[in-house]
């Protein structure tokens, strides 16, 4: 009768072997993890056979026996030999990159890749091969490379760093300058990028700006009709009682433009004949404003009455290019009042 003797898996890489038999004293060639080589090719053996057991190349073995002996029952003894994968070292650092790997045993592979900048020199993968090594020793990750920076016409760069040869490396930076009296156009800062090339190379030209324009009711420092160079000034001032609002100087500017010119802002005249004002710090009658002038942003108040209360309180009001606007809670006095009975005015009563 024939008989079956099943296959018990007690770990990964241990088996008990399987064999059926026609007759009890024959044993089939035995099933075995995938990691254990068997010697031979044959298919049937005898009561008292071996057979040797080995690890294929990649593989440790651990434990044994590493023979089996077909019994007189047609099965083959036992054995615990497993077989492990050889472990290779775990790889290097890839300076200014990257490597990638779930393992380090045999079969394993390694990914290599670099940063931004930089071309790897050398093998993109390693395999970890039988005899517990990988593959291909560890890549170079190389910067690019870029040629010395492209000179503008009348200029010159200024390295950020010494600079040997005629080859520059990817994040080398450094500086444009124009020789005088020409002018820097673009950015004065250049760089070799991870293409291998320069950034954009400025131009160096000669930069002048026409006569610049008087201001209304100003003057000038200078009054020559002549075209001024780049970063030449020119100050303006105000006659009489106006104010300069703006910058005191012009600049040509690399446009070929001047900065904004100021402008002559003119005083103000307080619009009232009769009444006390605040300016300063003082109080002035009207009248005692002689001349009656404020400068452009001065701010004088002018005194209201709060009827509920019966106090008054002053009210500030500021001089803009020769308008002042006069408050509206603001009353003029009759003539009466101002000059019989100022003392019931709003700036002479008690103050809110």
């Amino acid at each position: 009768m024939e008989r079956v003797v099943t296959l018990f898996l007690l770990c990964p890489f241990v088996f008990f072997t399987t064999v059926t038999s026609q007759q009890d004293d024959v044993c089939f060639r035995p099933e075995m993890a995938a990691s254990i080589e068997m010697s031979g090719v044959q298919r049937y053996f005898n009561p008292g056979a071996e057979l040797v057991l080995s690890c294929k190349p990649g593989y440790t073995p651990v434990s044994g026996p590493r023979k089996i002996v077909c019994t007189a029952s047609g099965q083959w003894t036992k054995t615990r030999l497993m077989c492990i994968p050889k472990l290779c070292p775990y790889p290097d650092p890839l300076s200014n990159g990257e490597l990638y790997y779930e393992d380090t045993v045999y079969q394993s592979t390694i990914n290599y890749t670099c940063h931004e900048g930089y071309v790897l020199n050398g093998a993109s993968s390693a395999v970890c091969q039988a005899d517990g090594t990988w593959s291909v020793p560890v890549p170079a990750c190389r910067p690019v490379s870029c040629g010395l920076a492209p000179i503008p016409q009348s200029g010159i760069i200024i390295y950020d760093k010494t600079i040997r040869g005629n080859t520059t490396d990817y994040g080398v930076t450094g500086t444009y300058k124009c020789l005088p009296p020409y002018v820097l156009i673009g950015d004065a800062r250049a760089e070799c990028t991870a293409s291998g090339t320069w950034t954009k190379t400025p131009e160096c030209r000669v930069v002048t700006c026409p006569p610049p324009e008087n201001i209304n009711e100003g003057y000038m420092s200078s009054n020559e009709q002549r075209d001024y160079d780049y970063m030449e000034t020119v100050k303006y001032g105000c006659h009489g009682h106006y104010v300069l609002e703006g910058s005191l100087q012009i600049v040509c500017q690399k446009n070929g433009n001047w900065s904004e010119k100021p402008s002559c802002k003119a005083p103000c005249s307080v619009g009232i004949q009769r009444g006390r004002i605040l300016y300063k710090g003082r109080k002035l009658w009207i009248k005692e404003l002689d001349p009656n002038r404020i400068l452009h942003k001065e701010i004088v108040s002018l005194y209201c009455l709060d009827k509920a209360r019966g106090c008054g309180y002053a009210t500030p009001t500021q001089c803009i290019d020769g308008n002042l606007k006069i408050p509206e809670c603001f009353e003029q006095p009759s003539s009466l009042d101002y000059n019989l009975h100022s003392g019931s005015l709003p700036s002479e009563i008690q103050q809110c």
